[in-house]
């Protein structure tokens, strides 16, 4: 815990020589296809929900106070959004089933209903232009984490609403606002 925390504060002191990922997709591109591996061990793919609404959230961390807010405001509304024909995929860098940040445990203890995948290659954070990278120092190694993006997703595949660098406490709501207002079009 310790190493994890003094990692976070270095994370915060070096943000601003942080690398950001560029090429971002834009409303109207085609989602990139991508199969990552769930807290369960099962591979997801975005073509598995091919005819639904897809709320695809990066967030940096698992159990780390503003991804655990998300994470809750999310499952809080869960209903809604399965009343909004819609699915919510997280997304983090951390690992799917082992260790004390796995996408597993984490769905476990927060009491979490829906898909949080493992990106550990970073490939799809990366394509997704939602990587942020941390340059190492002399006292910790190089850092990569997902940025907290949003991306919704049509039932046809086409992305079409995207929110940069969210507040974590608002997000679910203002998710939930905007995928209303692109269903009624």
């Amino acid at each position: 815990m310790k190493r994890f925390l003094t990692l976070l504060l270095a994370m915060f002191v070096a943000a601003s020589t942080a690398v950001f990922a560029a090429d971002m997709p834009k409303v109207g591109d085609k989602a990139p296809e991508f199969t990552l591996t769930s807290g369960e061990g099962n591979q997801i793919s975005l073509k598995d929900y091919k005819g639904k609404w897809v709320v695809l959230y990066f967030y940096p961390r698992n159990f780390t106070g503003g991804c655990t807010i998300e994470a809750h405001n999310f499952q809080r509304d869960l209903d809604k959004y399965t009343a909004a024909n819609a699915v919510i995929l997280g997304v983090s860098v951390d690992p799917a089933t082992t260790g004390d940040r796995s996408q597993k445990l984490f769905c476990e203890k927060e009491g979490l209903h829906f898909k949080t995948l493992s990106d550990e290659s970073t490939q799809v954070s990366q394509t997704y232009g939602s990587l942020s990278t941390y340059p190492a120092t002399d006292k910790h190694p190089e850092l990569k984490m997902a940025t907290r993006n949003t991306f919704i997703i049509d039932p046809d595949g086409k992305i079409v609403k995207v929110f940069e660098k969210v507040d974590p406490n608002p997000h679910s709501e203002d998710v939930l606002k905007a995928l209303a207002e692109l269903q009624k079009k």
